[in-house]
């Protein structure tokens, strides 16, 4: 099944809980809240207070992707705050701290999942995949939404993939980056099944033929 999340880093902030509603409505599976301090990617955008208000908000599956400097500080309060599913970067932090990172999301009671920039290498994802519910390959650099998707790292899909049917097969497989209706079948083609689009989504007018539009192009491999 191919799931589709829409980045809130796209939506209308001023209006956010009547815009996860209409993508809930539309048919989204989860929704996917970038959460970015500043020093791990050059950008700024929501922290703990929208989480929780998310929370209060909607019903939907929360994909909280940390876009921080060690994020064993933080896991258990997003964990707390609301979040389904809190994603670190492997790079942003020691192994060791990885391992605790996801430990703890996992004792709360919630999904733990990681995440590689482009220039990291697929192995990179190895010391953690079995402790993990889902993968996330990043087709951009992240920090930013509306960049163009990145077609040199569909080798890097295809990989991890393979590592995910060999160790984890219950394992999602999630792909971040200028996801559409045209580039979302190349990734389901090389493995994924869950597609995080902004703009995508939250820059049409009509979510849910957004949404119906990547998901029929994506099931047509």
């Amino acid at each position: 099944m191919i799931k589709i999340a829409p980045s809130i880093l796209s939506a209308n902030f001023a209006a956010l809980g009547d815009e996860t509603e209409e993508v809930r409505v539309a048919g989204a599976d989860y929704l996917h809240v970038d959460v970015m301090d500043g020093l791990f990617v050059p950008n700024i955008s929501i922290g703990l207070p929208v989480i929780k208000c998310l929370r209060q908000a909607t019903d939907m599956f929360l994909d909280v992707h940390l876009m921080i400097e060690k994020p064993l500080r933080y896991v258990e309060r997003f964990c707390e705050a609301g979040a389904d599913l809190v994603n670190i970067h492997v790079e942003a932090d020691t192994e060791e701290n990885i391992r605790k990172a996801i430990e703890l999301i996992r004792w709360q009671g919630k999904k733990a999942a990681v995440t590689v920039k482009p220039r990291t290498r697929a192995e990179a994802i190895l010391p953690f995949l079995e402790s993990c519910d889902l993968i996330l390959v990043m087709t951009v650099e992240p920090g930013f939404g509306g960049q163009s998707f990145k077609a040199n790292q569909l080798p890097k899909i295809n990989s991890i993939c393979s590592m995910i049917e060999r160790y984890a097969p219950d394992c999602e497989l999630e792909v971040d980056g200028g996801i559409d209706e045209n580039t979302a079948p190349l990734c389901v083609q090389a493995g994924a099944n869950v597609l995080v689009a902004g703009s995508a989504v939250f820059g049409k007018k009509d979510r849910a033929a957004a949404i119906r539009a990547i998901r029929e192009n994506a099931v047509k491999v």
